[in-house]
């Protein structure tokens, strides 16, 4: 695949063309669905544009900058997908389930160029609060973890329920049946109450001693290694609409809750708060934009010390340690209207510019933290749509084109030049998030990335799948492993130059956490942690779900709480040894 220079020509990349018969490569499938619907929606798949159509002519018609014609931009086939799946009134509607959200299964096009946009990056995780199902606030966890090493002894975990007190009686004994060389469940948290239409449950954070996580009106904070709770749950007078996925440097997050209980209510309403002692900070209401550019719906993002909160047409950034406003990120040239955006390592911007017009297309900026001056803007093809960031050092960008049910994922440089592009034939499977009035562009789980190299899950048609590795500076792929056993396998983080995942229950086996080695010839997964067969039914209820591996512990919690009081449901679990 031949790689352009820095500087491409006006009008960016092309877009791919119909997919082959017989269908070509694909995206995610859709998991069983949960008891209740969870807030996520499908994602688009990926692509990557071939036929010589838009290069035949103008800057491309006889290959880029100066490079020999070829069949299609940078030699490669365009990739599509199979018709949408069956949700209703998909994709505005979301489905009732998690998991991969990619309905455009197909080839790859090649997409930078021009229209629309819309940014994600992979960050935070889930964890557990508190509330037992049935409305019940006399349940009180137990006071610590169990010290019986044996396997298949009783080993009841602690403060399950509510998470009110350190004593009482564990009402259920999730150690019970477990096996020689398991995992033990060190401490649980059912699912507080809910409204019977359900409720989201976002964001799960841990520090060196706190596990965190909001559920519905509240966010509660419990010790890492025993589950005690470590400051007193902070309620919400309304219930939590948005979070950012990053803490900071300092271990704080900021929470925003709806602004009343109505059909007009708005998800306005900003608080800090410290993940390790519990102390509220600043507040800020946010504010409305332009006329349809209302606060009903938020993103919010944290790159260093600022805050990003993004409306669906544009966005306000603010100084996370005292609240100030720092700048507006509005609508520019030809009618470009900010509508998602991502931090980390970096603050980036999607905007849709010139709808309905000839000109029509998704524009991707990276932002200046502290002052919102633009550093670098790349354009995307007519058609194609940002959806996703899956990294963000280096930016890695997965879109889509509705119309020519094609994916795309591209790297750029950290000046915003074209790197390279996925450009092989692959069913990829992440699982990733949905927005309806903005774009969840941080909201995949199942994603890692490296300096040189992006990690993702093949889709499971039977069995078990794969993960491929593939190499940032070419996009061909380096090395692929298969699950160790008839589940499917999803990147979690990259440690100590070793892939760390999570492989789902089996019908005969619990959970696992696997190191695959990403250097050398040997890719062959190592078992880190094997969690109990007894409550695999548990552990594969969580259909949207967050998970995290930190310090020897397995964490694992529910996105979206189903509302069934009869269902026992659990909100989060702790797995060590």
């Amino acid at each position: 695949m031949t790689q352009p220079p820095n500087q491409p020509p006006q009008g960016g990349f092309g877009a791919p063309q119909d997919p082959p018969p017989g269908g070509g490569f694909g995206a995610p499938q859709q998991p069983p669905p949960p008891q209740g619907p969870p807030s996520g929606a499908p994602q688009p798949g990926y692509g990557y544009p071939q036929q010589p159509g838009p290069y035949n002519s103008g800057p491309y018609a006889s290959g880029p900058y100066g490079q020999p014609q070829q069949p299609g931009p940078y030699g490669q086939p365009g990739y599509g997908y199979p018709p949408q799946p069956q949700f209703p009134g998909a994709p505005g509607t979301p489905p009732p389930g998690s998991g991969s959200r990619n309905p455009f299964k197909g080839k790859p096009a090649v997409v930078i160029g021009a229209a629309v946009a819309a940014l994600l990056v992979v960050g935070g995780t889930v964890w557990a609060v508190s509330g037992g199902d049935d409305g019940k606030k006399d349940k009180k966890p137990v006071a610590g973890k169990s010290d019986d090493p044996e396997p298949g002894a009783s080993g009841a975990p602690v403060n399950p329920g509510d998470g009110s007190g350190d004593g009482g009686t564990d009402p259920e004994d999730l150690n019970e049946g477990r096996q020689a060389g398991e995992s033990k469940v060190l401490w649980y948290k059912e699912a507080p109450d809910a409204p019977g239409s359900g409720a989201d449950a976002p964001g799960m954070w841990i520090t060196d001693k706190t596990a965190v996580k909001a559920a519905y009106k509240q966010l509660s904070a419990y010790d890492v290694a025993d589950g005690k709770p470590t400051w007193e749950p902070i309620l919400f007078p309304h219930k939590i609409c948005a979070v950012t996925p990053e803490k900071t440097a300092d271990d704080k997050i900021v929470v925003a809750h709806m602004s009343g209980d109505s059909d007009r209510a708005k998800c306005n309403r900003l608080q800090l708060v410290d993940l390790n002692t519990g102390e509220k900070g600043w507040t800020e209401e946010v504010a409305d934009g332009e006329l349809f550019d209302s606060a009903i719906s938020i993103e919010l993002s944290l790159t260093g010390n600022t805050l990003m909160v993004g409306r669906s047409m544009s966005g306000t950034a603010y100084d996370v340690t005292s609240g100030k406003k720092l700048f507006d990120a509005k609508k520019y040239g030809d009618s470009c209207f900010p509508g998602g955006f991502a931090g980390g390592e970096r603050l980036l911007q999607v905007a849709s510019c010139g709808a309905g017009g000839d000109n029509e297309h998704d524009e991707l900026r990276e932002l200046d933290p502290k002052t919102g001056k633009v550093k670098w803007t790349q354009k995307f093809d007519k058609g194609w749509r940002v959806a996703n960031a899956y990294s963000l050092d280096p930016v890695v960008i997965y879109s889509t084109n509705e119309d020519k049910k094609a994916w795309n994922i591209s790297t750029f440089t950290s000046g915003g030049k074209f790197r390279s592009q996925v450009g092989f034939d692959e069913d990829f499977a992440p699982e990733c998030g949905w927005g309806i009035l903005s774009r969840d562009l941080q909201g995949c789980e199942g994603v890692a990335v490296d300096a040189d190299t992006l990690y993702l899950p093949t889709k499971a048609t039977t069995g078990a799948n794969e993960i491929v590795a593939i190499d940032l500076a070419n996009g061909k792929e380096k090395w692929r492993v298969e699950s160790p056993v008839e589940a499917s396998m999803l990147p979690m983080k990259v440690e100590g130059g070793k892939l760390i995942a999570y492989v789902r229950p089996s019908y005969d086996s619990g959970g696992r956490v696997v190191a695959v080695p990403t250097t050398g010839s040997d890719h062959k997964p190592v078992e880190l942690m094997r969690n109990p067969q007894s409550i695999a039914e548990i552990e594969n209820s969580f259909y949207s779900r967050s998970v995290d591996w930190v310090d020897g512990r397995f964490y694992l919690s529910t996105t979206r709480l189903t509302g069934n009081d009869e269902a026992k449901e659990k909100l989060m679990l702790a797995y060590g040894k």
